[in-house]
């Protein structure tokens, strides 16, 4: 377990001797869930989208999560008809979400002594759009087999990522320190929206980007054709207008630069599996002739492929000073999918003496040198069922 300063843990650590919180705002609660409606947002079904909560008593630091849940683009992964992999929550998010949602997040366990952010204020962004939290645009899907009836897809992920900002700017008009993170789907809207928090939070000081496993890469590599659909599907050009000068529109993978060259002095870092296995399908498996899933040549063209993209991305974080990642090479939960999901138990890379644990502290710590990390291939890891 971690010894973390009172520095880290909270801005003054409750203020004035005796522990009295002297700056924090009054709330209608502290320390649970509280959901939140914004008028006008919905989910993939037109159902009205929500996210929450969770006030802090002694903090005015601010991490915000956004969830993960899969990604659809047609009438088969936005219906996960035919057993294809589609997206979360598409019939919408119930009240009780975060009995779940509050539980796969590290960041908020205000229980655990080694949560660098157990004392800060959070919101948790669900995901219902099947978008990465990034889509402008309203689908009419129609069965390919002219079976069953279109539905209509309400991709709003970008709209409902505003009225969340819109929100928090009004709730947190002083924040000294923001974290942004989340894995998957979670890990790109983080990403992707990153920009638009930025410059929607007036009140940040301090801001860091922890994108866990939904890396956006270089499109120039074996994820441009998951880049040309989504860009069609959900319309994603129709805000990119908005993001700065720095950003390629034909090359989506740039957007990790556009903002590190926007906010120069913020710590932005990815972390993800070199063997992950899930988003790795999502970004291949529909594009590529591929061997049949049940031939272990599939599973290895795709992590392969994987590889490539991953060292195109690194050679993008090389470039600046203030991006990092933090690349471990497998795990057996989830497929290698999320460094953060849950725990970060079996995300360590022994050989370079680097936990994530650590790797969250030095990134959450201005003083610390930002670097980044890849744990070498481990044959004996992630070896074929016998």
């Amino acid at each position: 377990m971690l010894v973390v300063s009172c520095w880290l843990l909270a801005a003054g650590c409750g203020g004035e001797e005796g522990g009295e919180p002297t700056d924090v705002p009054d709330r209608e609660a502290y320390r649970t869930w509280i959901k939140v409606e914004p008028p006008g947002a919905v989910c993939g079904n037109g159902s009205q989208y929500k996210f929450f909560v969770n006030y802090s008593d002694v903090s005015n630091d601010l991490v915000v999560a956004f969830e993960p849940g899969g990604a659809c683009w047609d009438y088969e992964s936005c219906t996960g008809k035919s057993g294809i992999r589609g997206a979360a929550n598409v019939d919408g998010i119930p009240d009780g979400h975060m009995d779940v949602g509050g539980r796969i997040v590290p960041f908020f366990q205000r229980e655990y002594d080694d949560n660098f952010t157990r004392d800060w204020n959070m919101v948790y962004v669900p995901y219902c759009t099947g978008d990465v939290h990034t889509g402008n645009a309203e689908v009419v899907y129609e069965d390919p087999a002219g079976v069953d009836p279109p539905i209509t897809f309400h991709h709003s992920g970008h709209a409902n990522t505003m009225a969340v900002i819109e929100w928090m700017a009004e709730q947190f008009p002083e924040i000294p320190r923001l974290l942004v993170t989340g894995c998957s789907a979670g890990g790109a809207g983080a990403t992707i929206n990153y920009y638009f928090l930025r410059h929607g939070l007036p009140g940040v000081e301090r801001s860091y980007l922890l994108a866990d496993s939904g890396p956006i890469f270089p499109s120039e590599g074996y994820s441009g054709p998951l880049h040309d659909k989504v860009y069609e599907s959900w319309a994603v050009e129709s805000i990119l207008t908005d993001l700065t000068a720095g950003f390629d529109p034909a090359n989506f993978g740039s957007v990790n630069t556009a903002i590190a060259g926007e906010f120069p002095d913020d710590r932005l870092a990815v972390t993800y599996f070199r063997r992950d296995y899930n988003y790795s399908l999502y970004s291949y498996e529909r594009f590529y002739d591929l061997p049949p899933p049940d031939d272990p040549a599939f599973k290895e063209q795709i992590l392969d492929m994987w590889w490539s993209d991953t060292q195109l991305l690194m050679d993008v974080y090389d470039s600046r000073d203030n991006l990092a990642y933090y690349l471990p090479y497998f795990r057996s939960l989830n497929d290698s999918h999320c460094s953060t999901l849950i725990s970060y138990a079996g995300s360590d890379i022994e050989e370079l003496d680097m936990t994530m644990e650590q790797f969250v502290a030095d990134l959450l710590d201005d003083g610390a040198p930002l670097e980044s990390y890849l744990e070498s291939v481990q044959p004996d890891e992630d070896l074929p069922e016998q």
